[in-house]
């Protein structure tokens, strides 16, 4: 299925004593890239997280950001830095002794000094932290997910419409194409016969002047290879895998044809539709620059 490379999802549950919130989200990218915003505590589940997501996404930008917030104190403690706190009030005491100010240091004013108190926390259960995550984590996979897919189906379906635009049109360069060999030697005729002011025409000549030039604007090769190219493009649309890079060659190897036709083409109107093609082209590159 064609997933498109922009999606977002979002989960949050409780698990293990742990309130878990994972959002997911992702722009288009050449290749995998990952980014993760994670308490720092929990900084050990950056390459899970990485490794977890890259089975599922394969191209893309992808930012996740997860919030975990413990629901018990889980055994912390507040320890005083004893040394630091000593040094604090020595120092004040000696600031109001110098400049004759009152001592008013209460304990609420030294703890609110740098390190004065700190906060330790158990260790962090591992496991159980990563048991959580992965659980939400697959709540919001779902939705992001879900999301690439809904687009992808609307890119899938505007670029397999623009190429049977093309075929249309390549179905007018074929029927066009050999008419233009007889205008030009009507035009060619006429000319000569002008110039010979009613002299007989040589046939031959004419023959071997049809030959060369029909020769010199042919392009049957390219539209058949065109056609080949827009059947790829259905197939590739149609199948499971990742298939944007794929696309992305494919379309060059579409507007390489298009190029050559366009410049066998003499003929106006052919001209015209050559680059009504490659608009079209251009349409379906930017669509795929979205696909995974």
């Amino acid at each position: 299925m064609v997933r498109s490379m922009t999606g977002y999802g979002r989960g949050q549950d409780i698990c293990n004593g742990l309130s878990v919130t994972v959002e997911i989200k992702s722009v288009n990218h050449r290749f995998f890239e990952f980014s993760c915003r994670l308490p720092r505590v929990y900084g050990f589940m950056d390459d899970k997280l990485k490794n977890y997501l890259q089975q599922r996404v394969s191209r893309g930008k992808v930012d996740v950001f997860v919030q975990i917030d413990a629901l018990e104190s889980g055994g912390s403690e507040v320890l005083v830095n004893e040394g630091l706190a000593q040094s604090y009030l020595t120092a004040l005491r000696d600031i109001a002794e110098k400049y004759g100010l009152r001592e008013e240091v209460s304990a609420t004013t030294l703890s609110r000094y740098p390190d004065v108190l700190t906060v330790r926390q158990t260790a962090v259960d591992e496991d159980a932290a990563w048991e959580a995550v992965q659980r939400v984590t697959d709540m919001a996979l779902e939705q992001f997910v879900s999301m690439r897919e809904r687009e992808g189906a609307r890119l899938r379906e505007d670029v397999l419409s623009r190429g049977q635009t093309i075929l249309e049109a390549v179905a007018v360069i074929e029927e066009r194409s050999p008419l233009t060999v007889r205008e030009h030697m009507q035009k060619v005729e006429a000319r000569m016969r002008e110039l010979l002011d009613g002299a007989a025409v040589d046939e031959a000549r004419l023959l071997t002047e049809a030959a060369v030039y029909a020769d010199k604007i042919a392009v049957a090769e390219e539209t058949v290879r065109l056609r080949s190219h827009i059947t790829e493009l259905e197939q590739l649309l149609s199948g499971d895998e990742s298939v944007g890079r794929k696309l992305d060659f494919l379309v060059q190897e579409i507007n390489r044809e298009t190029n050559t036709i366009g410049s066998k083409c003499s003929d106006l109107e052919l001209t015209r539709i050559v680059v009504d093609i490659k608009a079209e082209i251009e349409k379906i590159r930017e669509q795929i620059q979205n696909i995974e």
